[in-house]
């Protein structure tokens, strides 16, 4: 049996009623609209609400792909969250282990550490408070006002990243 970097992380997403990991696809004006404008004003150098472009290569071409991600900071640690849970950038950087964020000309290389579902909840609070009209329906109603117990619930579905530079 031939075992790829992939086969050895172990899955943090919570399934569906399907069995399948939680997934949410974004609809044409986000893919095609918004997150392009984003894209564009991140490399320009002018970050929307903490936004960057994620760098990642892909975990099975080795092109290099980019989107817009917000990148969180809580207690002087920064963070990455998927909020449509298990998208094609989380599979990448989970095998990848690696990336670049660039805001303008600034580039970044950084290794990450994915969190476990227990260390979740604080992060996803305070993505909450950041990024709730962008994101918040993504989180079935819960907002930064949730209780430990309701974001522990849910971790399973929303992959974190810590960023580690230097």
């Amino acid at each position: 049996m031939n075992t790829t970097a992939a086969d050895l992380i172990p899955a943090r997403v919570a399934a569906d009623a399907t069995g399948s990991p939680r997934y949410l696809e974004p609809g044409w004006f986000t893919r095609n609209v918004f997150n392009r404008s984003v894209r564009r004003l991140t490399r320009i150098g002018i970050s929307v609400w903490g936004s960057r472009e994620l760098r990642v290569l892909g975990r099975t071409s080795g092109i290099c792909r980019s989107l817009p991600v917000n990148l969180l900071t809580v207690e002087g640690e920064r963070y990455l969250v998927s909020p449509r849970g298990m998208t094609q950038w989380v599979r990448n950087l989970r095998v990848a282990g690696e990336g670049e964020l660039r805001v303008g000309r600034r580039i970044e290389a950084f290794t990450m550490v994915e969190l476990d579902d227990v260390d979740k909840p604080t992060i996803l609070r305070e993505y909450l408070r950041r990024w709730k009209a962008e994101v918040g329906v993504f989180f079935d109603g819960l907002s930064a006002d949730a209780t430990d117990a309701q974001l522990a619930e849910i971790a399973p579905g929303f992959p974190v990243f810590r960023v580690i530079t230097g």
